[in-house]
């Protein structure tokens, strides 16, 4: 006789919530990974300066955090299914305003919208699967996510190396204004791209039934069985249903016996698996895996690699993060998670020092020629820099490099206006790039609410009537092509690494360490802080990069995942193979 959960008649609806956990990865996926191949024609166009753009990168990071903080709260209210609607929902109305925007504010509001979207889809998605699917096919659902959120950040990159192509074709055979103009229109159509998955999830989500355990604890036995039936069998329903309430029953029971508070929560069971979680969540971000997917593009440009090849690069780092997953999700249920998370670090800090290495190399031949911008201060307090071959020889002091003169050559400029610090793009010598203006009123920020994101601590109002000040002004040799396949190389390594360790290993990890008693506002807690360290660190990429260079930052993600390493092999307890309670158990004795 086959078991009882073994017969599952409805296996057509078992595969529309799969269906509907793999659109909502998708969406996930296309939230972080949009940004990565719209950005360099953002950058051209929009007149926004370094901090700005900065800010519009982690705008995604920002809202995610404020959703996050309010996912589960908003999950036990509304409930699964009206909240997986309504961040759908939120998704697609923010892709017109980021589309149609011109200017800071409305650029920083839609994808202020997409990491609201992000941050719930990244909680409610994977809660309801968990209290939805059936045990044999939990492990399926939790794994659509994941590999359709990698497979949303390949189809993101595809979307920009077409048009990058697109780009690169009218290079030679159009004007400058009109060049600017096909840029302008191409990061507004790869935002417009990215329409279709949200549209799809939403409509997935409204043929969904609620989650049977929320209805259950709503006191809806009749709807909590129902929803259970649409998934199951009626005697695989039944015991379910019985199943939740002998553990209610068992709770309340505990509960009244303990009276008050007795299970105190400052037991070791409690704090120490919540401040290993919290760790490996912080260094998980650390190791710069939002912020090298969202600037991909940008540094490959930098690296020595054109337009059409730095979007290629992109585009293969995506694959390599996409095909590495699949390979995660293998080997974590036979190697375990201490196992991949030790080896997935300890690949990462070699990458990233090797891709810091490449860097530094280049960057510490700069010379800062504040002194000649800043001579080219206006009486309006604003400068137009132009930047080319004669003009950098012009800057540069005589015999500036030791025997030939490199080819290309980039200038960076950092400057301030009071305690509004602001860093130019990356000007190209060899690429006849039009020239950068840097004046008070793009710089500055024009509300009260953009200044405290830019600088809670600085003074708009003084800042309006302070002169403009280069504080560096570096011009150095742009690495050739070959040197740009070496950081790319290096870039792979470190997404391959990634995905094969914690990419995979982190979330199971943490729904895993996480006594029962704590594990949701554990869960949120360390969730917040993960979000927290990812905005805080794409909001401070290009202004480091800028005044530092690219090495500093590499330098830093390395700092974060030795710290990942050393936590991971000498803390962290395997997992695989055991139940809650032993894992709760092992905390219990240490």
């Amino acid at each position: 006789m086959p078991t009882v959960a073994a017969v599952n008649p409805n296996a057509t609806y078992n595969r529309l919530l799969l269906l509907v956990a793999g659109l909502g990865g998708l969406l996930y996926g296309v939230d972080v990974g949009i940004i990565g191949g719209a950005l360099p024609y953002l950058e051209a166009t929009s007149r926004l300066n370094a901090s700005q753009l900065s800010i519009i990168v982690a705008a995604v990071l920002l809202g995610s955090v404020f959703s996050t903080l309010f996912a589960g709260l908003l999950a036990d209210w509304l409930g699964r299914k009206p909240l997986m609607v309504i961040s759908g929902a939120i998704f697609v109305i923010s892709i017109p305003v980021i589309a149609l925007s011109h200017g800071f504010a409305p650029l920083f509001f839609g994808r202020l919208l997409q990491g609201v979207s992000g941050g719930l889809v990244g909680m409610v998605v994977p809660l309801y699967l968990a209290e939805c699917l059936s045990a044999q096919d939990r492990g399926k659902g939790t794994g659509a996510f994941q590999w359709l959120l990698t497979l949303g950040i390949f189809l993101a990159a595809l979307i920009g190396i077409y048009y990058s192509y697109r780009v690169a074709a009218l290079v030679a055979s159009t004007t400058p204004a009109a060049l600017l103009d096909v840029k302008d229109q191409a990061w507004r159509r790869i935002f417009w791209m990215s329409m279709p998955p949200g549209i799809l999830f939403l409509a997935g989500s409204l043929f969904v039934a609620e989650s049977p355990r929320w209805l259950f604890r709503r006191g809806r036995k009749e709807q909590a069985l129902n929803a259970l039936l649409r998934s199951r069998s009626n005697e695989q329903a039944a015991v379910e249903l019985d199943e939740m309430e002998q553990t209610s029953l068992a709770s309340q029971r505990a509960s009244t016996a303990r009276g008050a508070v007795k299970d105190a929560l400052l037991q070791r069971k409690y704090v120490l698996p919540f401040l290993l979680a919290c760790v490996i969540l912080f260094c998980n971000t650390a190791t710069g895996i939002n912020s090298i997917i969202g600037y991909n593009t940008d540094i490959l440009l930098q690296s020595g690699l054109s337009d059409l090849h730095a979007h290629w690069g992109y585009v293969l780092f995506t694959a390599t993060n996409f095909l590495m997953t699949i390979a995660g999700m293998t080997l974590v249920d036979r190697k375990g998670r201490k196992f991949l998370l030790t080896l997935g670090t300890s690949g990462i800090i070699v990458c990233l020092a090797f891709v810091g290495i490449l860097f530094l190399r280049t960057e510490k031949n700069r010379f800062d020629v504040r002194d000649a911008i800043q001579s080219q201060v206006g009486p309006d307090q604003g400068v137009a820099l132009h930047f080319d071959q004669d003009i950098a020889r012009r800057l540069l002091p005589p015999n500036a490099f030791a025997g030939s003169a490199p080819d290309r050559l980039a200038l960076t400029v950092i400057y301030s206006y009071g305690g509004f610090d602001g860093a130019t793009r990356t000007m190209r010598s060899a690429v006849g790039e039009a020239p950068v203006t840097i004046d008070r009123q793009s710089s500055l920020p024009s509300t009260k609410v953009e200044a405290f994101f830019r600088d809670p601590f600085a003074n708009l109002d003084a800042a309006r009537a302070a002169p403009l000040k280069i504080e560096h002004a570096y011009v150095g040799p742009l690495p050739d092509a070959v040197h740009g396949w070496l950081v790319a190389i290096g870039l792979y390594g470190f997404a391959a690494f990634y995905a094969l360790g914690p990419g995979v290993c982190v979330w199971l990890a943490l729904s895993e360490l996480m006594p029962t008693r704590i594990r949701s506002n554990g869960m949120s807690i360390a969730l917040v802080i993960n979000q927290m360290v990812s905005t805080t660190l794409a909001a401070i990429f290009l202004p480091v990069v800028g005044k530092y260079g690219y090495s500093m930052m590499f330098f830093l993600f390395c700092g974060f995942t030795l710290i990942y390493l050393l936590t991971a092999a000498f803390f962290l307890p395997e997992t695989k193979g055991k139940t809650l309670e032993e894992i709760e158990a092992h905390f219990a004795a240490t």
